[in-house]
C-alpha cells in the first residue's frame, strides 16, 4: 500500500483532487467535512491521507507517507536539505505564489537588495539595532540572504498578517508568499526588483526514506503511467 498525503482542506485540496480526477483517479473525503477520511478510485493499493499542506513535507521525511502534495516553498523552508529527502515528481502548475522582500514604498532609494544591504547598515548605525525583517520562512530567507550578501538583519517571526507588521511598527520589511501584489501595494509595500526567493507551486513529491518495498515501486510505476508523469 502506497500512502499519498494531500491537503485536508482549501483550494489546494480542490484543486489536488480536480488534477488527480482530470487523469483518471478520483480522490474524495469519504467521511463528513470535518473528518479525515479519503478514499482513492480509479487505482488500486493507494491510501488517501489527508494532512495539513504544512505536515506533509515531515511525513513525507519521516516515511510515514510515501506521495505528498504541498506548495514547494513548505518543503524548502521545513526540510533541511530538501532534495536529499524528497524528490519532486510533478510540478501541478497551480497554487502558484511568489516569496518575496519587500519594503515600504516610502523607501525611494531602496530598490534592490544592494539598496536594502546599505540601508540596513545606515538604520543599525542610526537606531542602535538591527533592521526586522518578519517572515515566517526563516531558512529560505536567511539562506537568501546569506548568498546575496545581507547581513546587517534580524528575522522577527509572522505567522499571520505579515504585511501589516510593517505598518504596526514591528518590523521595517518583510518577507513573504504573494500571488499578485495586491495586499502588499494596499499595506504600502513594494518587492525589491531582485528580492523573489522562490517561485512556488503545488508539487507532487516522492519521499527518499529507504523501506520502499518492490510492490511498492511497481505501485508508483503504475500510478506514474495513469498520470502522465515520469
Amino acid at each position: 500500500m502506497l500512502k499519498l498525503g494531500v491537503p485536508s482542506k482549501g483550494r489546494l485540496m480542490e484543486k489536488t483532487f480536480d488534477w488527480f480526477g482530470s487523469r483518471g483517479v478520483t480522490l474524495r473525503k469519504s467521511g463528513s467535512d470535518r473528518e479525515y477520511a479519503g478514499a482513492v478510485e480509479g487505482i488500486d493499493g493507494i491510501e488517501l491521507v489527508l494532512l495539513s499542506a504544512g505536515e506533509i513535507p515531515r511525513e513525507l521525511a519521516s516515511g510515514n507517507i510515501h506521495l505528498g502534495v504541498t506548495g514547494s516553498d513548505l518543503v524548502r523552508e521545513k526540510l533541511a536539505n530538501w532534495d536529499a529527502r524528497v524528490a519532486e515528481l510533478a510540478r501541478r502548475g497551480f497554487g502558484g505564489a511568489d516569496l518575496i522582500i519587500a519594503v515600504p514604498q516610502a523607501w525611494v532609494d531602496v530598490d534592490t537588495l544592494d539598496d536594502l544591504d546599505a540601508a540596513a547598515a545606515a538604520f543599525r548605525r542610526a537606531h542602535g539595532f538591527r533592521l526586522r525583517i518578519a517572515t515566517k520562512y526563516h531558512r529560505l530567507v536567511r539562506e537568501f540572504l546569506r548568498e546575496q550578501g545581507v547581513a546587517d538583519y534580524q528575522l522577527v517571526d509572522s505567522q499571520g498578517a505579515t504585511e501589516g507588521t510593517v505598518k504596526n511598527e514591528t518590523a521595517e520589511a518583510i518577507a513573504d508568499i504573494t500571488s499578485t501584489g495586491e495586499t502588499l501595494r494596499a499595506n504600502g509595500l513594494k518587492i525589491l526588483d531582485d528580492g523573489l526567493i522562490h517561485a512556488s507551486q503545488a508539487t507532487l513529491f516522492r519521499g527518499r526514506r529507504a523501506g520502499w518495498t518492490d510492490a511498492q515501486r511497481q505501485k508508483l510505476k503504475a500510478l506514474q503511467m495513469i498520470l502522465g508523469i515520469a
